[in-house]
């Protein structure tokens, strides 16, 4: 059994979306959130102190777009992977980390300065360039989805998975209104996939078993 650690509307999502997506069987476990501060005890399962945390028997895991590769890469085959001999196996593997390292760190910064800092830590600049950081490096997906209803190969696959869930992160700290109008239509259309209204519900059915509040 697959068991994914993980806190709601944190990068553990695009895992439980992958998951939800296959229909793989797994067991959620939630945490709150940052679980290095509010559930000391999880560091006795995971040192750093992150999320998410996915166990697999021998194979534990911590990077959350190397998951959802692993997770359709493993369990396949799916039409979430790319495979190497489709001729858009690069764009595959380059928009799958492009949600993490281009379009999710700059929005982790905006984060804890704008909300996980103590007041007087607090830095109104570093929120607003690393925002706007964000927003520019957010126009190629505009570009791109101007004219696809996907980032590639034709159809919908782990790198919208981790595209998506950097769209999320916008949505959750109000930057989603400055999105252009084809990520806005492509960011609707994601939020509309069976799987991830599933990834949903099972978030918020875990948390709310686990007594967590939901988070907006």
């Amino acid at each position: 059994m697959i068991t994914l650690y993980h806190c709601a509307r944190a990068r553990s999502f695009r895992p439980l979306w992958t998951l939800e997506e296959m229909q793989l069987p797994y067991e959620l476990k939630m945490l709150p959130f940052p679980p290095r501060a509010l559930a000391k005890e999880y560091l006795a399962v995971n040192p750093l102190g992150t999320i998410p945390l996915l166990i697999d028997g021998d194979t534990r895991m911590t990077e959350s777009a190397a998951i959802t590769q692993y997770l359709v890469s493993k369990y396949g085959p799916t039409p979430l992977a790319v495979g190497v001999d489709e001729p858009d196996y690069g764009a595959f593997l380059n928009w799958l980390h492009f949600g993490e390292a281009t379009l999710t760190f700059p929005q982790t910064l905006v984060l804890r300065y704008s909300e996980m800092e103590p007041e007087e830590r607090r830095q109104p600049q570093v929120v607003a360039d690393y925002a706007k950081w964000f927003l520019a490096r957010l126009r190629v997906i505009e570009t791109l989805t101007a004219t696809s209803e996907y980032l590639c190969a034709g159809r919908f696959t782990a790198a919208d998975i981790s595209v998506g869930y950097a769209l999320l992160l916008a949505q959750r700290l109000c930057l989603s209104a400055q999105f252009g109008p084809a990520v806005t239509a492509y960011w609707a259309r994601l939020q509309q996939r069976d799987g991830y209204l599933r990834a949903v519900a099972a978030e918020n059915a875990a948390g709310d078993a686990q007594g967590l509040a939901r988070r907006a």
